[in-house]
């Protein structure tokens, strides 16, 4: 992975999430998952952001080799959880 880049489009709709939030979940990701065949250039994450939230991240690779991560939200929704194969209570 290069470099990580967070599209505006991410905090203009959620504005209680910072691009700090989102990169730092993303250094912090607790599962990440290629979407495979369906999605082959998209990665689903959850991640740990700076206020200890859980955010649900999706992200694609640039023509540059970076990530661009241009969904963002949380808490994670349950459709994540389960593509993650993360058990929820």
């Amino acid at each position: 992975m290069d470099r990580v880049i967070v599209h505006p489009r991410v905090t203009q709709r959620h504005p209680s999430i910072t691009e700090e939030d989102v990169l730092h979940a993303w250094n912090q990701a607790v599962r990440i998952s290629w979407r495979g065949i369906s999605a082959p250039d998209q990665y689903v994450a959850v991640g740990i952001d700076r206020r200890n939230r859980l955010i649900e991240m999706v992200a694609a690779e640039t023509e540059a080799g970076d990530w661009m991560i241009y969904h963002a939200m949380t808490p994670p929704s349950k459709r994540t959880y389960l593509e993650l194969g993360i058990r929820w209570i």
